[in-house]
């Protein structure tokens, strides 16, 4: 990868997410160091690594949560520092979070959920659009209306994950980002939250990363995929080119008997959708 330079509008429009040389550091134990990453715009973003290689800390630096030691983070054309002035504030009305779990306020209905980052970036917004503008997210999202009036601990997993994917998308953003979206769902649940992101981010334009470890979410909808290991990203790409590499990790996460059989499991997939393309033709 390339070193720092000044970023043309260009570029920023090309990649909405620009990681140079970050540093991450807890105590004594350095997590990141020297972590360069682009994100192209309009990709899905898979991102990988071991227990401990730092995804999650990765992404909540990237969204300004995480204070960094050293290194540069660019999002949308802005700088991210962590700062807490207005402009900076601003930006975050740009993207949308589904941290792990869904993260709802327990205390607050599905609907009064998605209303939250609503009621703080627009103030004044008339109390009927607000609760509409929620009811449409709830809805896009492939809950029931009824769904919106119930509390987070009356929903299934699933749904939750659901709802929280609805407050995330509250702002119409331009990037999404989500971590471990599928963690905890049964196959299928899974299965069917991987297609409703994949149909969101290609009706929405959407930019997306991923942080996730389901082999068949990277296989399925991820345009390409970034690996995490030895205190950095180590690739970027698809998981062919990833899979020409010699790097242990690499090998063993994508070629050990969960790989292979993720892999067989999609090519079973595309060739039967191939198949049905011609027919249809």
């Amino acid at each position: 990868m390339h070193g720092p330079h000044v970023l043309a509008d260009a570029e920023d429009a090309a990649f909405p997410i620009r990681v140079r040389a970050l540093r991450n550091v807890f105590g004594d134990h350095v997590v990141h160091d020297h972590l360069d990453l682009d994100v192209r715009r309009g990709e899905i973003l898979g991102v990988v690594g071991g227990s401990g290689t730092g995804k999650s800390v990765l992404m909540r630096a990237i969204i300004g949560l995480q204070m960094t030691d050293a290194g540069s983070i660019e999002v949308l054309g802005q700088s991210i520092t962590g700062a807490r002035d207005d402009a900076d504030i601003a930006i975050r009305s740009r993207w949308g979070v589904l941290f792990q779990g869904g993260a709802l306020f327990s205390t607050l209905t599905v609907a009064e959920n998605v209303e939250v980052p609503l009621r703080e970036f627009y103030p004044a917004i008339d109390e009927q659009l607000l609760a509409e503008i929620a009811h449409f997210k709830v809805l896009l999202t492939g809950l029931s209306g009824e769904a919106g009036l119930k509390y987070p601990s009356e929903l299934s997993g699933g749904m939750r994950k659901r709802a929280g994917l609805a407050r995330a998308l509250a702002l119409d953003p331009e990037l999404l980002f989500l971590d471990e979206p599928t963690a905890g769902l049964d196959p299928i649940g899974a299965a069917a939250f991987d297609q409703l992101i994949k149909s969101l981010q290609q009706t929405l334009g959407l930019t997306v990363f991923l942080i996730t470890h389901d082999l068949d979410t990277l296989h399925e909808i991820c345009d390409r995929v970034a690996v995490l290991a030895d205190k950095r990203v180590i690739a970027v790409g698809t998981i062919p080119e990833l899979l020409a590499l010699e790097h242990p990790w690499i090998q063993e996460y994508f070629n050990g008997p969960r790989g292979r059989a993720a892999s067989a499991a999609w090519s079973k997939a595309s060739e039967r959708t191939a198949g049905d393309d011609g027919n249809a033709r």
